[in-house]
């Protein structure tokens, strides 16, 4: 049997006459076999480091230019680009109260009647400044208390106890 070198690996290996005849007996194994029908490219994740192949279609169908290693990458890399301002729905950043209590792990509990059912609770402002989004000046309540805070000086007095 003629010996072959492998045009994945370089390695020497034994072909049949039959194969070389019709073509084949170009791998040494199916593994280098697979290697050598790879048409893409090795690509450097943009976010991490790490190495990934890509086949052509994706290398020309890339609109940023920019390649990663997978979906948490690519979300990593978006995010960095359409947060705050630069966002499309982003209006002036007065509506963020709610996510500046649940960035800061405030506990979702009423102040007053200590319920925890999420689906009643409210951000509430204690200054009433809608525009004021500080830490210090929020806090969670449900609907209820809420209303009795707005409207009842006695609720309200009992809810600025809890603060202090």
């Amino acid at each position: 049997m003629p010996v072959v070198s492998c045009q994945s690996c370089s390695r020497s290996f034994n072909a049949k006459p039959f194969w070389l005849k019709k073509g084949y007996g170009k791998y040494c194994s199916s593994a280098c076999h697979h290697k050598g029908m790879r048409m893409g490219k090795e690509i450097i994740c943009d976010i991490c480091g790490v190495p990934s192949y890509k086949q052509p279609k994706a290398l020309l169908n890339s609109k940023s230019g920019k390649f990663f290693c997978g979906k948490s990458c690519q979300t990593r890399w978006r995010n960095q680009l359409y947060i705050g301002e630069k966002h499309a729905n982003f209006k002036t950043g007065e509506n963020a109260y709610r996510a500046v209590l649940e960035r800061n792990k405030v506990p979702k509990r009423c102040r007053l009647c200590k319920t925890e059912d999420i689906r009643v609770l409210a951000a509430h402002h204690i200054d009433k400044n809608r525009k004021n989004n500080n830490l210090e000046n929020l806090a969670w309540l449900c609907h209820n208390c809420h209303f009795l805070v707005h409207h009842y000086e006695k609720d309200r007095e009992a809810f600025m106890a809890t603060i202090v």
